[in-house]
């Protein structure tokens, strides 16, 4: 009986370990964001762009010390109106790069549960509140398209400028843009699809790590506080417009996805993700809620396996 009870104990360590997550890395500061994707220009300053009205901007030195800056578009974004459906509305899931002496910044304007959207780009030397120039729309979707032209997110393949997007409906979707305009989306590739849940499946972001594309979604529900279900799943794939296959070998098509993060412990509803590489290895940036609020979350990823685990 004692052996018994002796295994009962390590077999339940080991599940344990097996779902254990690390939390979230220690940052300070001004941290509470929704949809954030991360920036570093050439001095070595971070910049977190995220959902707000006129896209808000926080900044680090370090990476941990956060700072809220400002915003984009402080006096407003008055050529979103129409697709946000009220004067200077939230400004969704940016997706920011910098290509050495310019800052590129997509993001997108809808209104829940709406096909409305539109995606638009901004670029700027400083990334500083106010300095920025919309360069206009990039592409758009209509009720009745089969999919929501929102969450975008830019890998750079060689000389391919690929843009990632889509939201519930029939989910993401792939384009290539003009690698010297950002604009001028092309025809558009399925990438993932949700057989269940209603399709719930969003916010897209690709990133390539050795010989692999991996493509990284949030799956359920976001934006209900300590309610909210979202939940981080991964795919990869030979080339950047797939087919993605998840661990398991289920294409993303056909609803497969192998999870990365999920709520755990006083985390809940992991999501909005982007990748950002830096000196010390890719990172994942997201957003969690406790009962406090939404915040930032950073944390490394470990592609020894070549599956990325949060480390």
């Amino acid at each position: 009986m004692a052996f018994s009870s002796r295994f009962l104990v390590l077999v339940a360590g080991v599940v344990a370990s097996v779902n254990a997550y690390v939390g979230p890395g220690v940052v300070t500061g001004d941290t509470a964001v929704h949809d954030p994707t991360m920036c570093k220009d050439s001095s070595g300053t971070y910049f977190v762009f995220s959902t707000a009205p006129g896209i808000a901007i926080r900044t680090s030195t370090d990476r941990t010390a956060f700072s809220y800056l400002g915003e984009v578009f402080p006096d407003g974004a008055t050529w979103t109106d129409e697709y946000t459906l009220t004067s200077n509305g939230n400004l969704w899931a940016p997706e920011c790069h910098y290509d050495g002496s310019q800052f590129w910044l997509y993001y997108a304007a809808s209104s829940f549960g709406s096909q409305n959207s539109a995606i638009f780009l901004a670029t700027s030397s400083t990334g500083q509140p106010g300095d920025w120039t919309n360069k206009g729309l990039v592409t758009s979707t209509a009720s009745g398209d089969s999919y929501n032209a929102i969450d975008p997110n830019l890998i750079i393949d060689g000389s391919t400028w690929f843009l990632s997007l889509g939201s519930w409906w029939t989910g993401i979707k792939g384009t290539t843009v003009s690698s010297s305009t950002g604009l001028g989306a092309g025809s558009i590739t399925n990438l993932a699809t949700r057989t269940e849940a209603s399709g719930a499946i969003e916010a897209s972001s690709i990133y390539k790590y050795g010989n692999y594309y991996y493509l990284f979604t949030s799956w359920d529900v976001c934006c209900q506080g300590t309610s909210s279900t979202y939940n981080i799943r991964v795919g990869r794939a030979d080339s950047v417009s797939g087919t993605y296959y998840d661990a398991d070998g289920v294409s993303l098509l056909e609803g497969g996805g192998t999870l990365v993060l999920e709520t755990h412990d006083a985390i809940y509803g992991p999501g909005g993700q982007d990748i950002f590489e830096d000196g010390d290895g890719p990172l994942l940036i997201y957003h969690y809620y406790t009962s406090d609020g939404s915040f930032l979350g950073i944390n490394l990823l470990d592609f020894s396996t070549g599956w990325p685990v949060v480390a």
